[in-house]
């Protein structure tokens, strides 16, 4: 039997156990090279401002950084920045930049860079502002050649996590195709389809990354990845299926932590019969998520009821997970009510290289036969899924994990303004929007907090979606490398990993 090695998902405000257990490695000489599966090819373009796919971040994790960073343990520490300083009343925020700090390029980082990455994602030039919070700055001060000082029109005490934002050349805005960080490796090619090669970047202002190459392959097919790690093609590959890891041999280690993300049976608001609240609230009565769990992942997982998943500590409540404990006849007069009673069929739309998707969204056609609904599936390429669900949502139904791109409430629960653009299930309320802008303008934790618990609660129970579970995930690395953290992000953190003795 291979080994197995148990890592513990802990609360955002606790210390995440994380350092895969085995013997330290020295930092590897120059030619060594890792190979990591993904399910996916990265997106189109590789700005980091511009993404949205978590395989896509996840990937570029290692190239870009901002002001500051998240670690392991669930702490936002500084990265191009060396310090910061926050004023009293949550309006100033007041950066110093990292001596002898350099992007990949080799060009000293400079204010005017960190400004200018800062106004893209604000759209400061009339484009449009990526990231939310950012449209609350009044203006960007660069009082030295070493001191950023970013005022805000309204106090912001949550407003650090968005300062993740990568900060690129200012002369070098445009990412896309040629992405230039400050991160611990360096972007070399691009394959679509195939591979993103990365390399150490050796004037890196931190520890540098162990080993020398990265290879980033594109395993779509799950079928074989299993073949493809055995026959030494792929090195390490996240979010193996229990079954898979079951199937490999004792060279390999598998690590078992969580996605931190919110898998669920999302629904297009926007479409009949989805538009009715009682025929979601049926579904969401029809579906059992330990049912779900047994079989996808022997019974792992964590159960959510609301668009929050169990590490972000504080906003987690678990008691939604009991809104909607199974009931079929309860599903049966919900729909007769809708006017259904005679059930209806939509279609969900899976990206098949998730096969923890694809077996999720089996489970479910299978249980909604009990209440008279038939479930078709409509398996589609990461590309067409993005393109024709994520960014066109012209869908009914789809299974998917979403995860949080900061360590912030609002990287989960901003998507459900009614007018948010990434809102792509359609999800509109009043009372949520009423309950999210009280959350953003408070200074008050506690009553921050309250206000994005009520967020979370209103979700459940207008059922916006049929929320499922935090999906456990399987690690699967080669014996010979060690070192491997979990971040209670969507993140592959590459350069802590080493060559076992």
């Amino acid at each position: 039997m291979k080994k197995f090695e148990k890592i513990l998902s802990l609360l955002l405000v606790c210390t995440l156990t994380i350092a895969l257990c085995g013997c330290g490695g020295d930092k590897a000489g120059d030619g060594s090279t890792i190979t990591v599966g993904i399910a996916q090819d990265i997106e189109d373009t590789m700005d980091p401002h511009l993404c949205a796919a978590a395989g896509t971040r996840e990937v570029l994790f290692n190239i870009f950084e901002g002001l500051v960073k998240p670690n392991s343990n669930g702490e936002l520490i500084p990265a191009v920045a060396e310090s910061y300083e926050i004023s009293e009343d949550g309006k100033t925020y007041t950066f110093v930049l990292r001596d002898g700090i350099k992007f990949h390029n080799g060009k000293a980082v400079t204010v005017e860079d960190v400004k200018a990455s800062i106004n893209k994602c604000a759209g400061a030039d009339g484009g449009e502002t990526l990231v939310a919070a950012f449209s609350n700055i009044a203006s960007i001060d660069t009082p030295d050649d070493k001191k950023i000082v970013i005022n805000l029109a309204e106090a912001d005490t949550d407003f650090l996590p968005n300062l993740t934002c990568a900060i690129i050349p200012a002369d070098h805005l445009d990412a896309s195709t040629e992405p230039i960080g400050t991160g611990p490796y360096m972007f070399v090619s691009r394959s679509p389809q195939d591979n993103i090669v990365l390399k150490r970047f050796d004037q890196y202002w931190g520890e540098p990354a162990y080993i020398e190459n990265v290879i980033f392959k594109v395993i779509a097919d799950p079928d074989t990845i299993v073949m493809s790690l055995e026959g030494g093609s792929i090195d390490m590959f996240p979010r193996v299926t229990s079954a898979q890891a079951a199937e490999l041999s004792d060279n390999f280690t598998v690590l078992e932590g969580t996605m931190n993300l919110v898998q669920a049976l999302y629904l297009n608001n926007a479409v009949e019969p989805f538009t009715d609240v009682k025929v979601r609230q049926a579904l969401c009565y029809a579906v059992d998520p330990q049912e779900i769990m047994d079989f996808v992942s022997d019974g792992k997982g964590t159960e959510i009821g609301s668009s929050m998943f169990p590490a972000f500590g504080k906003y987690f409540m678990e008691e939604l997970n009991d809104v909607y404990n199974p009931d079929i006849e309860k599903a049966k007069a919900l729909l007769a009510e809708a006017g259904y009673e005679n059930g209806f069929t939509f279609t969900i739309t899976v990206p098949s290289n998730y096969e923890q998707h694809v077996q999720t969204a089996e489970v479910i056609r299978e249980e909604l036969k009990a209440i008279g609904v038939t479930a078709e599936i409509n398996q589609v390429e990461w590309n067409t899924w993005l393109s024709d669900v994520y960014s066109g949502r012209q869908y009914e139904a789809t299974v998917i994990g979403v995860d949080a791109s900061t360590l912030s409430a609002r990287a989960l629960l901003s998507r459900y303004v009614s007018d948010a653009s990434n809102n792509f299930v359609n999800f509109s309320s009043a009372e949520y929007d009423a309950a999210y802008a009280a959350a953003v303008a408070s200074t008050d934790d506690e009553e921050q907090t309250a206000q994005y618990k009520k967020c979370e609660t209103i979700l459940t129970n207008e059922a916006s979606n049929v929320y499922i579970q935090d999906l456990p995930e399987f690690v699967a690395i080669n014996n010979k490398f060690t070192g491997y953290e979990f971040y209670p992000l969507y993140a592959q953190d590459i350069s802590k990993i080493r060559f076992a003795k």
